[in-house]
């Protein structure tokens, strides 16, 4: 019996020095395997928005083609803070990356405004080939103006007036109570069709359609039919007065602790999110309108002619939020 007490001691020691080896290997591959880098990347949407949806392929895209040595984690529902907030804290570096809309930097940027004019643009493929050309990496790179970087430009489709009875051509506006978002400019823009911007919060707004507070309103397809204005408005008119880009934007302070090759890397990962949720925005715009027009909305396309009226009577607020910058403007007008 005595003689089988070293046996099992040999036996426990043996066992004792596996455990203590594997838990060594195993804290050493935990070790290699955790991230240099570790940043949020902020976004004020839900977890299946397309802007959301694409800022986590491009978190994706960036841990894989990192091999794992920077990991970014997405915020979404505005859980770091409003836009505005997370602007100011990009500019310090306490966030690293976010998608933003372009009206937000507008605010701090001036020349950002010119993006942002009613009737700039003539459809969609106008847009884009502006801002993938040369005028829109000018403008990627005015953020520096903030103390930030641009990446890419996301969607938001365009946004169009929606009313109770139909707007066909410049002169049905006349007169209407339409419903705006807190900004001059598009109160300017309305007043200058000739009709009246009443400001309502976004949640009121089909109580203000409902109850006749307001006679239309305006916005891009996922917001009108997500909301349920369609019950309550059931005119939609394709005039696409305003197409507001937005932007996927890094935070100086973090991008000058970063070396040149993972910048590179940041930046295609970046424009290929872009194209991503540039898809998932069309599909989520084409399946809202099929809702809507299922439940009763009458879709009005004006033609090039009647779009050409409503823009002539931009003329005042081109020049009083863009003066400086006509030049640029008139590029815009003529790519």
């Amino acid at each position: 019996m005595k003689k089988r007490w070293p046996i099992v001691a040999m036996i426990a020691c043996i066992i004792i020095i596996m455990i203590v080896v594997l838990f060594f290997f195993n804290y050493r591959s935990d070790k290699s395997d955790s991230p240099e880098y570790v940043f949020f990347y902020a976004d004020n949407q839900t977890a299946d928005y397309p802007s959301t949806l694409g800022g986590q392929k491009f978190a994706d895209l960036v841990y894989e083609r990192t091999k794992g040595r920077i990991k970014i984690i997405v915020k979404c529902d505005a859980e770091l803070g409003s836009e505005a907030e997370v602007i100011n804290q990009m500019k310090y570096g306490g966030i690293a990356f976010a998608r933003v809309s372009l009206s937000q930097l507008a605010e701090r940027i001036k020349a950002m405004n010119v993006l942002l004019l009613p009737y700039l643009y003539n459809d969609s493929d106008h847009m884009w080939r502006v801002l993938e050309g040369d005028i829109g990496d000018e403008f990627l790179l005015k953020t520096d103006e903030y103390d930030l970087v641009g990446l890419s430009w996301y969607d938001a489709g365009a946004r169009n007036f929606y009313s109770t009875k139909p707007i066909t051509r410049v002169e049905d506006i006349k007169g209407m109570k339409i419903r705006v978002q807190e900004s001059s400019m598009m109160a300017d823009m309305v007043e200058a069709l000739g009709a009246k911007p009443i400001e309502v919060v976004y949640s009121e707004v089909y109580s203000a359609l409902e109850q006749g507070i307001v006679d239309g309103a305006e916005n891009n397809w996922p917001s009108y039919e997500s909301m349920r204005h369609y019950r309550v408005a059931k005119y939609y008119t394709l005039d696409e007065h305003i197409r507001v880009p937005e932007m996927q934007v890094c935070s100086k302070e973090i991008w000058n602790m970063l070396s040149e090759s993972d910048r590179e890397i940041i930046y295609e990962c970046a424009r290929e999110s872009a194209m991503y949720e540039r898809e998932l925005w069309k599909e989520r715009e084409e399946s809202s309108r099929e809702n809507a027009v299922f439940n009763g909305t009458q879709v009005i396309e004006l033609s090039a002619e009647e779009k050409k009226k409503f823009r002539d009577a931009m003329s005042d607020i081109y020049e009083k939020y863009c003066g400086d910058y006509m030049d640029v403007v008139q590029k815009i007008l003529n790519y």
